[in-house]
Order: structure tokens, then C-alpha cells, then sequence
């Protein structure tokens, strides 16, 4: 063994890890969290990506344009077939309901007139307990005086049907039934007295409460009915013209715009594809023109009708309805103003304010108003715009509207003329002291008598009120038929433009699939 000097022996040396210092790791810093988005600002958020979205590719754009044409066309003919439908029950109250019951108002008004007038007849033509009776005006008073009643008694049957729910209408009639029924018992009685001999005074005393009745009572109820009645259709005219005005300005906001959309598509798809024409979208436009067209042709053409039928024509039926009424109630003061002698002045006074609602000269008199009549007649003759009379003839004179119907009014204004100055014949042969002349020329038949000429003027007064109801009646028609007609024909255009819109993008949209 060798030993060197000098060497020491040393252990192998570890490896010994040399001190590390520690690393300083700093803490996380937090994520700040995204700022919270108000509701409304999410809204917002969502609706610019869902355009984004849309816009962004062609498929989504055609989508877009598609689903507006849909929405347009189904809103335009929504509001096509709401305004059809309210068209329809307009045209059922107008035609089952409110005219109806305006006339058989009117009617009754007139019914309750000649009754009363008829009954005067009786009396006036019975002669004494027998004695002295005019037979064939006697025969005809009672036939009318029972066609009278039956007609009243009709008229309050529909006029207590069509006014239930109205209490106002209800109580009227109501009303008008009770004194109905005791007017028909004095009448009853009055007609009694005068067949038993020397019962006239007391058949005139029974005529003269029921006359009052009348007059304070029935006639004023009756004519409150008329006025009730008109003005409820009325209204509902009013009503339906401002609904037609609402309905055709939504037709042109909403035809209007789809039109356009359907532009927009044909213009897009031209300058994308390069192709000139789509053969289908054009198709869905002229539907969709056409629709609008049919459209706003159902709704103007609605309005007119429904203003021919209101105020051209039943306006004129409720003036001439009124003025018959009254002429029958003036022609029943002429025979009272025989029958009554007690109150001749008090019914010479009512005819002459009858004479002056039918036909009013300002300041005119018995004496004087068939020469007032005369001279106004002949200048409104030469100058339609005279205003120098009033009264229901002027109210007919100024709404002509139908062939025909100027030459029946004036026809009724001449016959009424001749009919007035047979009145003042009548008063002056009394005022001779020719009483029985007077009796017999007022209520004969006979050409040339005052009753043969007042039909002659009830004759002339319902020629000019057929001719308004014949086309009243025709305006209902017209109007109900053209919206039979054109409404299914827009509906049908309307779907038949969506279908043909959707056909003509279809091939489009199949390209990016």
C-alpha cells in the first residue's frame, strides 16, 4: 500500500444544493366582470345583432323582404274584412231596422191623422140621426176610418218590437198605446150619439175630447218617435261614413307600402342575379294592386251608396212622410171647421199653421196666402235659390237628386196650390150662409171637388215619394251587392300575392342551400 504524504483522504463530496431564495408569486388579479346591461340596453343589443344577422347575407335579406309582404298583405286584409263585415251590418240596420222603423214612426203618425179625420167625416156626413145623410161620402169615410185603425194597431206592433231595449222608445209607445185606446172609446161613443136622433151635440162634445187627446197626446208622441227613430239612423250614418274615412286611409297606409316592398324585392333581385324579371313577383304585384284597387273601390263606394240612401233619399222620404201627415191633419180641420161651430176660429187658426209647415210664407193670413203662394211658386219657378218660403216641400225641393223627381215635386206643389184655394171656396161658401154646398163640395169625390183634389195631391206627393224609396231601396242594393262582389275578389287577390311572392324568391333562396 502505497501511501502518498501529503494527501489527505476525503469523503466524496455531496452535491450539496446551494440556497435558493424564494420566489415571490404575486396574488391573481381578478377578472373584472362585464359591465351589467340595463334591460332596455339588451333589447337594444339584440335587436342590432338580429339585423346584423339579417343583413349580412343575401339569403337573410330576401327573408326579410319575404316576411314583410306577408305581414303587410295579412294586415291589409284584415282591415279589408273587418271593414266588410261592419259594411254588412251597417247595410242589415240601415235596410231591416232603421228605415222600418222611421216609416212605420211616420206611419203612424199619419194613420192617427186620418182616423181622426175619417171620424169627422162620419160625423159630418151622417146628417141628423139618419136624416140628410151623403151617402157615398158617409160609405167612404167608414171604409177609411177602418183601414185607419187596422194600420195604427200594425204600426204599434212594430214599434213596441223594434224599440224594446230603448226605454225611452218603450215608454212612448207604451204611452201611445194606453191613449190610443181611449181615444178609440170616445170615437166610439161619438159615433153612437150621432145615430140616435138629435145626438149630434153630444157626439161632437165625445169627438171634441178625443180630438184633444189627439192633439195634446198621440201626435206628439207619435211625432217624438219619428224624431227618435231618424235620429238613431242618423247617427249610425254619421257612425259608418267616419269608420269608412278611418278604414280606406289604413287600406292606402298599408297597400301602399306593400306595393313598395314588392318593388324593393323585384329591384333587389334584378341587380343580385342580374336578372331583368321575375315573372312571379310581378304576377304578386298586379294581385297586390289589384287588391288595393278593389279595396279602396268597396269602401268609397260603400260611402256613396250609404250616403245616397241616407241623405238623397230617405232625408226626402222622411220630409214628404211628414208632409203628409200633415196634410192629412189640415184636411181634418177643414171638416172640423164644419162639424164644430164653436171652434171654427180655433181651426181655421190650425190649418192655416199647417199650411204654413208645409209650404211657410212669412206674415201670410188665410186671405192672403194663396197669393203669397202664387207669387214665391213662380219666382222659385224662374230662380231655384228664392228664399222666400220654407217649410217640409222646401226641404224636398232642395235635396233633388232622381231623374224624375223635380217634375213630381213641382207636380205636388201645383196640386197642393189648387187644393188651398179650394179651402178658401169652402169658407167662403159658409160664410154665405150655404152651409150643406160646403159640406158636399168639401167631402165629395166628384171631379172638381176639394177631396178629388186633395188625392190628386196625395197622388202627385206619392209619386215624388216613390221615387226616394225606389232608390233608397236600390242604393241598399247596390251597396250590398258590389260588397258581396269585390271583397272575396281582394281577400283572394291579397292571398294569392303572398303565394305568388313566396313562389318567386323560392328559387332564389334554394341557390344558397
Amino acid at each position: 500500500m502505497t501511501i502518498t504524504a501529503g494527501t489527505a483522504h476525503r469523503p466524496p463530496k455531496e452535491a450539496v444544493e446551494e440556497p435558493r431564495q424564494a420566489t415571490v408569486v404575486p396574488p391573481p388579479v381578478p377578472t373584472p366582470e362585464p359591465p351589467k346591461r340595463r334591460p332596455g340596453q339588451r333589447i337594444v343589443a339584440a335587436r342590432a345583432a338580429l339585423r346584423h344577422r339579417f343583413r349580412s347575407t343575401v339569403p337573410a335579406r330576401l327573408r326579410l323582404l319575404r316576411a314583410a309582404t306577408v305581414l303587410l298583405a295579412v294586415a291589409l286584409g284584415t282591415v279589408l274584412l273587418v271593414a266588410g263585415l261592419a259594411a254588412n251590418d251597417t247595410w242589415d240596420a240601415v235596410a231591416d231596422r232603421d228605415a222600418p222603423r222611421t216609416t212605420s214612426a211616420a206611419g203612424l203618425d199619419l194613420a192617427l191623422n186620418d182616423m181622426d179625420a175619417q171620424a169627422a167625416n162620419i160625423l159630418l156626413s151622417s146628417g141628423n140621426g139618419g136624416t140628410g145623410e151623403l151617402t157615398a161620402p158617409h160609405a167612404k169615410a167608414v171604409t177609411l176610418y177602418g183601414d185607419a185603425r187596422r194600420e195604427i194597431g200594425h204600426d204599434l206592433r212594430t214599434l213596441a218590437a223594434a224599440a224594446q231595449g230603448d226605454r225611452t222608445d218603450e215608454k212612448t209607445v207604451e204611452s201611445i198605446t194606453d191613449n190610443f185606446a181611449e181615444y178609440q172609446e170616445l170615437i166610439g161613443r161619438a159615433l153612437e150619439n150621432d145615430r140616435r136622433a138629435d145626438g149630434k151635440p153630444d157626439a161632437i162634445a165625445d169627438y171634441r175630447h178625443a180630438t184633444d187627446l189627439l192633439r195634446d197626446s198621440l201626435l206628439p208622441d207619435a211625432r217624438k218617435l219619428v224624431s227618435s227613430n231618424d235620429t238613431a239612423f242618423d247617427s249610425r250614418y254619421t257612425a259608418a261614413r267616419s269608420a269608412l274615412s278611418a278604414q280606406l286611409v289604413a287600406v292606402l297606409a298599408l297597400g301602399l307600402p306593400l306595393l313598395a316592398v314588392l318593388g324593393v324585392v323585384q329591384w333587389y333581385l334584378a341587380r343580385r342575379f342580374r336578372r331583368n324579371l321575375n315573372p312571379a313577383l310581378l304576377a304578386a304585384t298586379v294581385c297586390a294592386l289589384a287588391a288595393v284597387v278593389l279595396g279602396t273601390q268597396l269602401l268609397s263606394s260603400t260611402a256613396t251608396h250609404l250616403k245616397v240612401a241616407r241623405h238623397d233619399a230617405f232625408d226626402s222620404v222622411v220630409a214628404l212622410s211628414r208632409a203628409r201627415a200633415i196634410a192629412y191633419d189640415a184636411n181634418a180641420d177643414e171638416s172640423r171647421y164644419l162639424l164644430d161651430p164653436q171652434r171654427r176660429t180655433r181651426y181655421a187658426d190650425s190649418f192655416l199653421a199647417k199650411s204654413q209647415e208645409l209650404y211657410g210664407i212669412k206674415g201670410a193670413t188665410l186671405s192672403t196666402y194663396d197669393a203669397g203662394l202664387a207669387a214665391t211658386w213662380q219666382d222659385y219657378r224662374a230662380d231655384a235659390t228664392d228664399p222666400r218660403f220654407t217649410g217640409e216641400f222646401r226641404r224636398e225641393l232642395d235635396n233633388i237628386t232622381f231623374p224624375g223627381e223635380r217634375a213630381a215635386a213641382d207636380k205636388t206643389v201645383d196640386a197642393y196650390a189648387v187644393y188651398e184655394r179650394d179651402d178658401r171656396k169652402i169658407r167662403a161658401l159658409l160664410a154665405a150662409g150655404e152651409e150643406q154646398q160646403a159640406v158636399e163640395f168639401c167631402m165629395g169625390w166628384q171631379a172638381g171637388t176639394s177631396n178629388a183634389h186633395f188625392g190628386a195631391w196625395m197622388t202627385a206627393l206619392d209619386q215624388v215619394t216613390d221615387i226616394n224609396r225606389a232608390h233608397f231601396t236600390s242604393s241598399v242594393g247596390e251597396g250590398r251587392s258590389e260588397l258581396s262582389g269585390l271583397l272575396p275578389w281582394a281577400c283572394g287577390l291579397l292571398c294569392a300575392a303572398m303565394a305568388l311572392a313566396a313562389l318567386g324568391l323560392r328559387p332564389r333562396l334554394a341557390e344558397f342551400r
